[in-house]
C-alpha cells in the first residue's frame, strides 16, 4: 500500500493535477460560501466538463470541491447565521455569536483549521481502511455483491431525509430509472419503447446533473433574490493567530475526527448528522456547557471538524463496494464510472496510480484549505455573497447544458437532463430525498444482474443467497436496517405513552 502511494505522489503533483487541486478548491470555497449551492451540486455541475480529461485532473478538481465547499458554508454561517451547506447549520450555533462580539476573524480561522484537519485524519483512514476492504472483496461472489446492492440501497433509503417510505419510494424511481435499456443477460430491450437513444439506457451523468444542477437553478430562479450582501456585513478582523487557540480545541479535533469518520463509514448518514453528533459530545465533555451557543469556540471546531472528518471516510464503501455513504460520494463515483472506473479489487489492482492518486488528492486538499481558505481566500471568498443569486441561475444552466451536450453531443440528453431536473426539483418540494434515486440507478442494475448470475451458477437454487456467511451477514444487517424505522418508531410511541401516562 505505501509503494503504491509512493508511487502515486508524482502523477498527482504533476502541473496539470496540482493546478486542478488549487482551482477545485478555490471554487468548492466559492460554491459552499453561496447558500443554495453545495458540494453536490458543484460535482454534478463539473462531472459532464471533465469527461475529455485524464481521470485525475477530474478527479482532483472533485476533491477540491468536496473539501472546500464542505469549509465555504462556515463562511455565511459565521457571518450571517445563513449556513451555506446542510452541514454547516451547527456552526451557526456558535459562529454567528462570535461574529456579534467581534471575533468572526477568529471564528472562521478555527472552522478553516477545523476542517482541515478533520478531512486530513479522514483521508488517512481512507488510505488505511480502503485497500485491505478491497482486498477482503475478491471473496464476493455474485450473492454477496446482490446483497451488497441491497444493503446499499436499503441503509440510503431509510437513513437519508426524514421518511423512509419517501427514501425508498425515491429508491424505486432510481431502480425503475435503472431497468431502462438492453438487458445484460438475455439482450432483451427494456422499457425502450423503440427509442435507439435508450438502449444503453439514461447515461449516469445527465441523471446526476438533473438531478443536483437543476433543481437549486429553479429554486434560486423562483426566489428571484436580486440583491447581495452589503460590503459592511462582511468585515472580518481577527487579533488571533490562525494557531492560537490549538492547545484549547485539539481534544475537541480528536474526538470530531473520530465521530466524523465513524459516521462517514456508514452509508447514508452524511456530515450534518457528524457535525450535530460531534457539537452534541463536545457539548457533554465541556467543564462549561452553558458556553455554547453563546460563541464558544470549541463549538465552532467541533461541527466543522466533525463535518469534514466525514469527507473521505464516506468513499471508502465507495471505492470498495460500490456503496457510497453520502450524496456527495454517490456523485463521485458516478464521475468515477464515466471514466470508466469501476469500485471494487479491480480498481486497485487496474488503475493504482489513479484510486490511490485520488486518495492524496483528498488529502492535500484538505490541507490546501489552510493557505487557500485561511491565509489567503477567506477575505476573498466572503465578497462572492455579495454576488446576487438570480445571477447563477443562467451561469448553472449555460454550464451544465454545455457539459452535457458534450458527452455524446445529443440534444436528446439535454431534454433528458431537463426531465430528471423537473422530477428533482418536484421531489425536493414534496420532501423526498434525492440520493436512493441515484443510488437505485447505480446499485439496481448490479443487484440485479449479480441475482441473476447467482440463480443462473446455482441452477436456480434460492439458497445460495444464504449459504455462505458472508452472504447471510450481508442479509442480517439489511434485515436489521430495515427494521430499525420499525423499532425505533415503537419506541418513541411507548415513550409518549408512558410519559402521557405519567
Amino acid at each position: 500500500m505505501f509503494d503504491q502511494l509512493l508511487h502515486a505522489l508524482p502523477v498527482v503533483f504533476h502541473p496539470a493535477n496540482f493546478a486542478a487541486m488549487v482551482g477545485g478548491t478555490a471554487l468548492g470555497i466559492a460554491i459552499g460560501a453561496l447558500p443554495g449551492l453545495s458540494a453536490t451540486m458543484g460535482i454534478a455541475v463539473l462531472i459532464p466538463l471533465t469527461f475529455g480529461l485524464d481521470p485525475l485532473v477530474g478527479l482532483g478538481m472533485m476533491a477540491g470541491i468536496y473539501n472546500g465547499a464542505m469549509y465555504g458554508g462556515a463562511i455565511p454561517a459565521v457571518l450571517l447565521r445563513i449556513p451555506g451547506t446542510p452541514a454547516s447549520i451547527v456552526t451557526t450555533f456558535d459562529g454567528y455569536p462570535m461574529a456579534q462580539r467581534g471575533e468572526a476573524g477568529r471564528a472562521l480561522q478555527i472552522a478553516v483549521v477545523s476542517s482541515a484537519i478533520g478531512g486530513m485524519v479522514s483521508a488517512i483512514v481512507l488510505m488505511t481502511l480502503a485497500p485491505p476492504l478491497a482486498r477482503v472483496t475478491l471473496a464476493f461472489g455474485p450473492a454477496e455483491y446482490f446483497w451488497v446492492g441491497v444493503f446499499g440501497l436499503s441503509a440510503i433509503a431509510v437513513f437519508v431525509g426524514k421518511n423512509p417510505i419517501k427514501g425508498i419510494i425515491s429508491g424505486c424511481i432510481g431502480l425503475l430509472i435503472g431497468c431502462v435499456g438492453i438487458d445484460t443477460i438475455t439482450g432483451a430491450q427494456r422499457f425502450t419503447f423503440g427509442n435507439v437513444n435508450l438502449f444503453d439506457g439514461f447515461n449516469i451523468v445527465v441523471l446526476l446533473t438533473g438531478l443536483y444542477a437543476v433543481p437549486p437553478a429553479l429554486a434560486m430562479a423562483e426566489e428571484a433574490v436580486k440583491t447581495g450582501i452589503s460590503r459592511a456585513k462582511l468585515k472580518v478582523k481577527s487579533e488571533h493567530g490562525m494557531f492560537d487557540d490549538w492547545r484549547r480545541l485539539w481534544k475537541v479535533w480528536a474526538r470530531s475526527s473520530f465521530i466524523g469518520v465513524l459516521v462517514g463509514l456508514l452509508p447514508g448518514a452524511g456530515g450534518n448528522i457528524a457535525a450535530f453528533l460531534s457539537y452534541n459530545e463536545t457539548k457533554r465533555a465541556s467543564p462549561d456547557p452553558d458556553a455554547f451557543g453563546h460563541g464558544a469556540p470549541e463549538g465552532v471546531a467541533a461541527g466543522e471538524c466533525g463535518n469534514n472528518a466525514d469527507n473521505s471516510a464516506a468513499l471508502v464503501p465507495a471505492l470498495t463496494l460500490g456503496v457510497p455513504g453520502s450524496a456527495v460520494a454517490a456523485v463521485i463515483l458516478g464521475g468515477l464510472l464515466i471514466h470508466g472506473l469501476r469500485p471494487g479489487p479491480a480498481l486497485f489492482r487496474d488503475h493504482p496510480d489513479i484510486v490511490y492518486g485520488f486518495m492524496i488528492q483528498m488529502f492535500f486538499t484538505s490541507l490546501l484549505l489552510i493557505l487557500i481558505g485561511g491565509v489567503i481566500g477567506t477575505r476573498v471568498f466572503i465578497h462572492v455573497l455579495r454576488l446576487p443569486r438570480v445571477l447563477l441561475v443562467p451561469l448553472i444552466a449555460g454550464l451544465t447544458a454545455v457539459g452535457v451536450y458534450s458527452i455524446n453531443n445529443s440534444m436528446f440528453d439535454l431534454y433528458m437532463m431537463l426531465g430528471f431536473g423537473l422530477l428533482g426539483y418536484a421531489m425536493e418540494r414534496l420532501d423526498f430525498p434525492l440520493a436512493p434515486a441515484v443510488l437505485g440507478l447505480i446499485l439496481g442494475p448490479m443487484a440485479e444482474e449479480n441475482m441473476r448470475l447467482a440463480l443462473l451458477i446455482s441452477q436456480n437454487d434460492w439458497l445460495v443467497f444464504v449459504t455462505r456467511p458472508i452472504s447471510l451477514g450481508i442479509a442480517a444487517l439489511t434485515v436489521l436496517v430495515l427494521a430499525f424505522p420499525i423499532v425505533r418508531d415503537s419506541i418513541a410511541k411507548r415513550r409518549t405513552a408512558h410519559a402521557a401516562a405519567s
